[in-house]
């Protein structure tokens, strides 16, 4: 029982010199990110071999039910990380809309935007051309509350259309595919980077394409609501998609909890922004990743050690 001890006391010494050596601090984190079909659930994957391999922190990445309860999770101390929409982070720093009833939640700080999240509109129906024509049709608008049901009302309000105009679904994005195949709705929003898969199975196997959100909408959403940026999804990015199709889009951002060590973050703000190029690579959302465009349109302040990576690269943000 002695030797084993020793033996215990010994291996744990090795782990521990070997994680300094590689300046890692040997923590764990669980990252929080959306469904399996979902770009969140991909691409945290990727940020986690990153940091694990380079900032020597274990992230243990989780499938969810996306935003809301990745920021709850985090208020709970179930996750320390996590990928959420910057819409819905405004939401929770603000006690508005989802977080109106339970009040605002200050538990977490920002990292930095990672790349676009475009609000996409599939449909296999030949008569749905516009956001208009979605009126007395059976629509999937994502889970009560959620950042993709906010995206939908938006989206649905500045086309002159309620909630109750629509047969409305609330579904997961595998679900909204799963559905649009058998025939069960219509139309879905899928807010996420694309190209999506959940979407790239629909338009490879069926006769799937985007709905444009562009023109008169496009500019109500942008005029009333300044998470919304005009976005172009490129011809090509789905399968049969000849043309570019115009929408908006919101940021999707990683957030730590305000208890993370300001080491910790600053090595994995470092970890992931370092090594943007390889990440690419391996996840095409790599490209988007920038200082600028990390640090610009965040609604809540950062976490100091994501900070003073930044401060490092020229740039100064608000922390808090």
């Amino acid at each position: 029982m002695k030797m084993k001890k020793i033996l215990s006391v010994v291996l744990a010494l090795t782990l521990t010199l070997a994680l300094a050596a590689c300046g890692g601090s040997g923590s764990q984190m669980t990252m929080g990110t959306g469904g399996t079909s979902g770009t969140y659930y991909a691409f945290g994957g990727v940020l986690s071999q990153y940091i694990k391999n380079n900032a020597g922190i274990n992230v243990i990445v989780v499938s969810t039910d996306g935003s809301k309860a990745n920021i709850e999770s985090i208020a709970a101390g179930d996750y320390q990380l996590a990928t959420v929409q910057s819409d819905v982070m405004a939401y929770a720093w603000e006690g508005s809309r989802s977080f109106e009833t339970n009040g605002k939640v200050d538990a977490f700080r920002v990292v930095g935007g990672l790349y676009a999240e475009a609000v996409q509109l599939v449909t296999m129906d030949p008569e749905i051309t516009s956001v208009a024509d979605l009126k007395g049709k059976s629509v999937s608008i994502g889970a009560p509350n959620s950042g993709v049901y906010f995206n939908a009302i938006d989206v649905l309000n500045a086309a002159g259309l309620s909630e109750s105009d629509i047969n409305a679904q609330y579904q997961s994005f595998a679900d909204s595919a799963d559905a649009l195949k058998d025939g069960k709705i219509d139309a879905a929003f899928i807010v996420a980077g694309a190209p999506t898969a959940a979407i790239t199975e629909l338009c490879t196997t069926n006769s799937a394409y985007l709905v444009p959100i562009d023109g008169e909408i496009a500019d109500q959403l942008l005029a009333n609501c300044p998470f919304y940026t005009a976005y172009t999804i490129p011809a090509g990015t789905y399968s049969g998609q000849t043309e570019d199709v115009q929408t908006v889009t919101v940021k999707a951002t990683l957030i730590v909890s305000a208890s993370a060590s300001e080491d910790d973050v600053y090595n994995l703000t470092k970890a992931i922004f370092d090594n943007a190029d390889q990440i690419a690579a391996e996840n095409g959302k790599g490209a988007e990743l920038s200082v600028e465009n990390a640090t610009s349109g965040m609604a809540a302040p950062f976490h100091a050690g994501a900070a003073k990576y930044f401060a490092e690269k020229g740039v100064t943000v608000t922390t808090g």
